[in-house]
Formats: C-alpha cells, sequence, structure tokens
C-alpha cells in the first residue's frame, strides 16, 4: 500500500511538470516570443519576472482574448525566423514593417511609434569613416548601417549599446528611442560623453507592430480588435504612463 501510494504522488509530480497540466482544460495558449534585455520595452523586474511595455501590452491583448500567454524569451536576430517558422504565434516586440520582415511575417496593427537616435563622441557624423558604429543584431538599426557599407559592432540586446563604446570597439551607436531614454537615466552612459542626435531616415523610425507567425492568420484580427479595446477603455494609457514618460498613443 505504502509502495502503490508513492508511485501515485510521483506520477502525480511527474505529470504536473508537462507542458499544459495545471492549465483548465480547453485554455487557449498563445506562445509569444519576448526580449529580456530591452528596458523600457521588456526586460526583467527586481524578483526576475518579465515586465515592460511591450509586455504589459502583449498582456492586455491576451485578457482581452481570453487567453493565456506563455512567454518564450528570445533575441531580435532571432525572433523573427522563429515566429515565421510557427516555432512562437506571436513577437510581442516594436518591430518595424521592413521588406524583409513583411515577407516573412503578418503584422498587427501598430502599437508604438518609434524613432533612433544617434550617438557618438562629439564631432563624429554619421557617414565618416574610420570608426565603428554599435548596433543590435537583427534590427532595423543594422539593416541601415550594413546597406550604407559603414562599420558596425554588432551585440544582441539593446541593454548591451553602451558596451562596445566602453570598451573603446566602437565609437558611435544608433539606438531606439526608447531603449535610448532608459541608458540615458545610467550614470555609467552619461559619462561616456556622447552627443545625440534624431535621425530622419524613414528606414530608422515609423510605426511599430507586434508580428504574427503565417500559420497563426486568424489571429491578426483577433489581436488587432483587443488593440482598439484596450486603447478605448484606457488600459494603453495606463500602461503608457507606467513604463514611458511621454505619450505614444
Amino acid at each position: 500500500m505504502v509502495f502503490l501510494t508513492r508511485l501515485f504522488f510521483a506520477f502525480l509530480l511527474s505529470a504536473m511538470a508537462l507542458p499544459g497540466v495545471g492549465r483548465a482544460a480547453g485554455e487557449r495558449v498563445l506562445r509569444v516570443a519576448v526580449l529580456e534585455n530591452s528596458p523600457p520595452m521588456a526586460y526583467r523586474d527586481a524578483k526576475g519576472g518579465l515586465t515592460g511595455f511591450s509586455i504589459a501590452i502583449m498582456g492586455l491583448l491576451c485578457e482581452e482574448m481570453r487567453v493565456s500567454c506563455e512567454y518564450h524569451v528570445t533575441t531580435l536576430d532571432d525572433i523573427v525566423d522563429a515566429v515565421a517558422a510557427g516555432e512562437y504565434d506571436v513577437a510581442a516586440v516594436s518591430l518595424l514593417d521592413t521588406p524583409e520582415r513583411r515577407a516573412k511575417l503578418l503584422f498587427a496593427k501598430p502599437y508604438f511609434r518609434s524613432l533612433s537616435l544617434w550617438f557618438a563622441k562629439p564631432g563624429l557624423q554619421p557617414g565618416q569613416s574610420g570608426f565603428r558604429i554599435a548596433v543590435v543584431h537583427g534590427s532595423a538599426q543594422e539593416r541601415f548601417v550594413r546597406a550604407r557599407g559603414w562599420d558596425l559592432v554588432g551585440v544582441r540586446t539593446n541593454g548591451e549599446l553602451a558596451e562596445p563604446i566602453r570598451a573603446g570597439l566602437a565609437q558611435a551607436a544608433i539606438i531606439p528611442m526608447s531603449s535610448a531614454l532608459n541608458l540615458m537615466k545610467m550614470p555609467e552612459f552619461r559619462d561616456l560623453g556622447l552627443v545625440s542626435t534624431v535621425m530622419h531616415e524613414s528606414e530608422l523610425g515609423g510605426d511599430a507592430s507586434f508580428g504574427i507567425s503565417p500559420a497563426r492568420p486568424e489571429l491578426k484580427e483577433q489581436i488587432d480588435a483587443a488593440l482598439e479595446r484596450i486603447k478605448r477603455n484606457g488600459a494603453y494609457d495606463r500602461v503608457n504612463s507606467k513604463f514611458l514618460p511621454f505619450r505614444i498613443n
């Protein structure tokens, strides 16, 4: 009897560890790809939980659609191909709509408007030769720099963009506005003595959207409708105020 009891509990514990166990029967689950080192859009809080503007907005959308968000951390250089391949259903990342991405993904309605900032040592201007520019692998900023044949140093996350400059490997960086605002709060970044300039090139700014797997085309209409609802009911504005020091809606 004792042996059977132990066997039952061992089976129960094993079953609880299986993916999906513990969810209500029939509960719809979205596999959502996110970043974890791109504050204030996506990052880990003091307790290690995922948070940030993009993740909070995705959470609201899942609530509106009555589905469960199952978050999977990845990096920007992997996220588009992984969602395109159906590994994830949604990329909860502020993706600019480029021809390359449009060929692979569906795009939800824009939820954010982005622009990019040039940070460099005084006197260094975009297009000058003889120095390197830090960008995130897989980003619109990397695509922009490569298209012009400029020398670059790639990093995997927005939170790492200051490191090549601090190490002397790069002398400038092109940084999304939201990430730049977060970096500018840090004394170690301010101590680099960089000068910032808004970059007005169309490839580096504009409406940003969540990406959707082409294997789940029905999600576009559902996410678009949910986004409109959270904008109307005030939930979007509350998240905006919590994570960003400016209004984007």
